[in-house]
């Protein structure tokens, strides 16, 4: 799943997952605009940027019927809309935003009829920023309408006004932290546009139990409490992991966990797939819930 990075605790800079910072990244640019480094107070993704093969193979296979789009899609439908992809990472969904990834059941016509106006993919680790720009490069006329460019969540490169949905991935916005970036989309958006937050759900699932052991300071119910009392309603999305081969998930679950972790869950764990949850959240700029309903997709609420 990217941009993320992914999964981690309370952030500031945006960097896939992050952790706490606290001020407006600035940085130096190179000519044409991008930075020569990552960006100032970022802080590193521990997957995305040390392993981006096996990010890759993650955002594969994690969840293959896309639940998690489906909900996305449902609460912030993009169709004809500005979108910007906040933490964008390697460009995972950007292909999918222009309408040049069909999901599961949908042919190629399907997918160009719902893709937006326009995408703005935003990350600010050099490397991951040229994989999302080589990965637009290659889809033909869809790319068009796609672009990535460098910056923060907290220092957003984009006017007032200027996007009807903004979307963060495992990026971020991971709770108590993230109210500079919270500031930024109330600027960026539209009036009536949506903030749509996807991240772990770790009060539940086979993954979010590792998770949590992992993270022990993560308090699932606190992070729960702070989206809401900023005036977002939550959904938690049922996703499995199908990877294709044992090595595969066991490359997945090392760039998530600490090594010893890691092989304990592994021992413990045969077959090659994995039972997770996503909790996807939404605001519409104005105040109050997108639309639809702070139900679980396929699991609790």
């Amino acid at each position: 799943m990217p941009a993320l990075p992914r999964r981690s605790g309370p952030a500031d800079a945006l960097g896939g997952d992050s952790g706490p910072d606290g001020g407006r990244a600035e940085g130096g640019r190179a000519e044409g605009g991008d930075p020569r480094g990552p960006l100032p107070g970022v802080v590193p993704s521990p997957n995305a940027w040390h392993h981006p093969d096996a990010y890759a193979l993650e955002n594969a296979f994690v969840d293959v019927e896309r639940r998690v789009d489906a909900a996305v899609r449902e609460v912030a439908d993009w169709t004809g809309l500005d979108v910007v992809d906040i933490g964008c990472g390697p460009g995972v969904m950007l292909p999918r935003l222009a309408g040049a990834d069909p999901g599961p059941g949908e042919d190629a016509a399907a997918a160009a009829r719902g893709a937006a106006a326009s995408v703005v993919g935003v990350e600010p680790h050099p490397p991951l920023r040229e994989r999302a720009r080589a990965l637009v490069a290659g889809l033909g006329p869809a790319g068009s309408r796609v672009s990535v460019v460098a910056g923060t969540a907290q220092d957003l490169p984009l006017p007032d006004a200027s996007a009807d949905v903004a979307l963060a991935r495992w990026a971020y916005f991971f709770g108590p932290g993230c109210e500079p970036g919270l500031a930024e989309l109330d600027r960026v958006l539209r009036p009536g546009g949506v903030a749509v937050v996807v991240d772990t759900d770790a009060s539940r699932s086979t993954f979010g139990g590792w998770f949590a052991r992992a993270r022990p300071w993560h308090d699932a119910a606190a992070v729960r409490r702070f989206w809401r009392r900023h005036g977002f309603a939550e959904r938690s999305v049922d996703v499995r992991w199908s990877m294709p081969d044992r090595a595969a998930l066991e490359a997945v679950v090392r760039i998530e966990l600490p090594p010893a972790l890691a092989d304990e869950v592994l021992a413990g764990h045969p077959g090659t797939s994995l039972d997770d949850a996503v909790a996807v959240r939404w605001r519409r700029a104005g105040g109050g819930p997108a639309g639809g309903s702070p139900a679980a997709v396929g699991g609790s609420a």
